[in-house]
């Protein structure tokens, strides 16, 4: 491997063991780890092309810095990271509600068909809170759950 797949593996690797490299992104952040928080959380919610960011087990290890050191600061964690989830998981609704009818109106399409998006309609008529809710708690469906909630126009308000 070359030097710039060298440091592309480095990057991806750093993303992927965030939870292990946090006492040294305290050290050098500082306060702006909250905002660095935010921004993992928000985008692993809120973007369907994130799955991959570190959730549960970055939770866990701030969670642990934070009662163990004191490094972070609870209430400030609890709050932020709540707004992060909420505005990622609503971000992701709309992307999903605002790209669908685009994407769907193109007949050609290779893998995506309309029997799809009605299937995925009459799912979340049918299970579509309870679906939200359990999706909380599954990584990887917790990035899909609210986008297909807007594919499946789900009502927002319901959402």
């Amino acid at each position: 491997m070359g030097p710039l797949m060298d440091s592309l593996m480095s990057i991806v690797d750093f993303f992927l063991h965030l939870d292990h490299h946090m006492t040294s992104i305290l050290e050098t952040f500082g306060g702006w780890t909250y905002l660095l928080l935010f921004l993992i959380i928000f985008c692993e919610t809120g973007l369907v092309i994130t799955p991959f960011l570190p959730g549960d087990s970055l939770l866990f290890v701030i969670g642990t810095i934070a009662a163990g050191t004191g490094a972070l600061q609870i209430e400030w964690l609890l709050f932020s990271l709540s707004i992060a989830a909420i505005l990622g998981d609503s971000m992701n609704y709309w992307i999903g509600s605002l790209l669908a009818p685009k994407v769907f109106r193109q007949e050609k399409i290779r893998f995506i068909k309309r029997e799809y998006l009605e299937r995925t309609e009459k799912f979340y008529a049918k299970y579509g809170g309870k679906t939200i809710i359990i999706a909380r708690f599954v990584p990887i469906v917790r990035t899909f759950a609210p986008f297909l909630a807007g594919v499946g126009k789900m009502s927002y308000r319901w959402f």
